[in-house]
């Protein structure tokens, strides 16, 4: 839905660990993962996952993650309701020129970059 692509922006508490999007639908962990990780431990990461008693945690797309990002914050480029390091975390979008590398969104500024998929991010798990 681009009118929501780096505009509009509407989030409530979903619970104590997660967070509504109520404009995509999306249920959002409130904290990423502890520490950083390569490529393919952020989709186990996420697929692993348990939070609030769901089982259906996955690794965002770029674009889903890249709706995150607030480019009138700054440090960190997301809204206050999330509780996320100015730190770079993974997306499941492959870089189509390079298959060694995947997108990532940078949440110091909140804009998106590819980096190489054995570099360490965090990652922010996302259902629905």
């Amino acid at each position: 839905d681009k009118s929501i692509y780096r505009g509009a922006r509407s989030y409530s508490k979903n619970s104590t660990n997660t967070i509504k999007d109520n404009l995509t639908g999306l249920i959002w962990q409130k904290s990423g993962s502890s520490e950083e990780m390569i490529w393919q431990k952020a989709k186990e990461y996420c697929s692993k996952q348990t939070t609030d008693n769901y089982k259906d945690w996955r690794l965002p797309t770029q674009e889903e993650l890249y709706y995150l990002g607030d480019v009138t914050k700054y440090n960190p480029a997301i809204d206050s309701i999330f509780d996320i390091k100015s730190s770079w975390y993974w997306s499941s979008t492959e870089y189509k020129n390079d298959s060694s590398g995947a997108w990532v969104v940078y949440f110091d500024d909140g804009f998106d970059y590819w980096r190489d998929k054995s570099g360490k991010n965090y990652a922010l798990c996302v259902r629905g």
